[in-house]
């Protein structure tokens, strides 16, 4: 194999599949790229056994053939070439090295054989279809903050996507938990996903994905098995393995009944949270909301570091009400607004509340109260 190519596009290729590698593993070659290179183009595949990413990019290929050489490495050197440097690789599959020019620059790595790299079986997919990147971002992105960390409730470290019934009809929906809060977002079905089976996406795809959903001209085609996901642009495809679990039936925890509404400024209210916060104990983190006639005063006290109150001018016509809730949760949530204002929803002290952007439906957060 003998290829030329741009810098920038083999940083960007690499980039994206030396991401997926895992750190630390026990089978060397995991720890590698496959380079495969024919016609006019390059492609450089890397896997976790969990999930594979394919990155294809132009180059002139003088031979045609493929090695796998260490992602980390490869990488590593690429991003410190000058711009704009056009990079030559030549394998020597004798000599088991991958050589690697670029102006006075000159590097020779080990490789190790093609046929040990594994490839990941294709699945018979059930359900295709294509949605535009600002769709699937907004779904992933908007309820990613929700994904549980722990372990052991394995069925919660991913997003669920799902088709479901939404107000005006069948939506594309994404939900994510962790048992304190919940987000749950939905898009307009996109043709093709109505016989899709719901699957989790986990938390390490999610993150991978998010590089495929940067440019919104961009369409992104989705396929979905029992057992896999595949998410694909003409250049990047992300291929991974679903949570296998029961995601639980989230729509009993959303509250129905909540009457008592608090309507005020995303923006500010996140940073009044942020600013009374600073003086709480790190381990509880726990802020007190008073709510009284269009007036909410924000409170923490920390015994042991202090006390902090800020007040805030807000919509609120309902009987006075003292709630507490985590800092961190609070921020998250009221992060995710696009719009000016955030609703909450409130019935008491003890349940469950309910946030959404302005009127809109279509994002709907659930955040547990804290004794305070």
């Amino acid at each position: 194999m003998k290829i030329s190519i741009e810098r920038a596009a083999l940083l960007k290729a690499v980039g994206q599949a030396q991401s997926v590698v895992e750190r630390r593993n026990t089978i060397p070659i995991l720890a590698n790229v496959l380079i495969e290179a024919e016609g006019d183009q390059v492609s450089f595949r890397a896997t976790d056994l969990d999930i594979e990413v394919v990155d294809r990019a132009p180059a002139m290929v003088e031979r045609a053939g493929a090695t796998t050489v260490s992602a980390v490495t490869l990488h590593e050197i690429v991003r410190k070439l000058p711009d704009g440097a056009l990079v030559q690789l030549a394998d020597d599959g004798v000599a088991g090295r991958l050589s690697v020019q670029a102006g006075r620059s000159h590097f020779s790595l080990a490789t190790l054989p093609k046929e040990d790299f594994p490839v990941m079986a294709s699945s018979e997919y059930t359900a295709n279809f294509t949605a535009p990147a600002q769709v699937l971002r907004r779904l992933f992105d908007k309820s990613k903050f929700a994904i549980s960390t722990e372990e052991t409730r394995y069925y919660l470290n991913g997003v669920y996507m799902h088709v479901a019934e939404g107000e005006d009809g069948a939506v594309l929906r994404c939900v994510a938990t962790d048992g304190h809060r919940l987000a749950r977002i939905d898009a307009d079905l996109p043709e093709g996903a109505q016989g899709m089976p719901g699957v989790i996406v986990p938390r390490k795809t999610v993150g991978e994905l998010r590089k495929l959903l940067d440019e919104d001209d961009t369409a992104i085609a989705v396929s979905v098995s029992e057992t896999k996901v595949r998410f694909a642009t003409p250049a990047i495809t992300l291929t991974s393995k679903v949570i296998d679990g029961t995601f639980p039936d989230y729509s009993r925890v959303i509250p129905t009944g909540n009457t008592r509404r608090l309507e005020v400024d995303a923006q500010d209210f996140a940073k009044a949270v942020d600013r009374v916060a600073t003086v709480s104990s790190e381990r509880s983190r726990a802020v007190k909301l008073q709510l009284d006639e269009d007036r909410l005063v924000l409170s923490v006290n920390a015994p042991d570091a202090g006390a902090a109150e800020e007040e805030l001018a807000v919509a609120y016509g309902d009987e006075r009400l003292e709630i507490g809730f985590n800092a961190k949760y609070l921020l998250e949530i009221a992060s995710q607004v696009d719009r000016e204002n955030a609703v909450f929803l409130f019935n008491s002290a003890g349940d469950p509340t309910l946030m959404r952007e302005g009127d809109d439906t279509s994002a709907v957060y659930v955040v547990m109260p804290m004794r305070v």
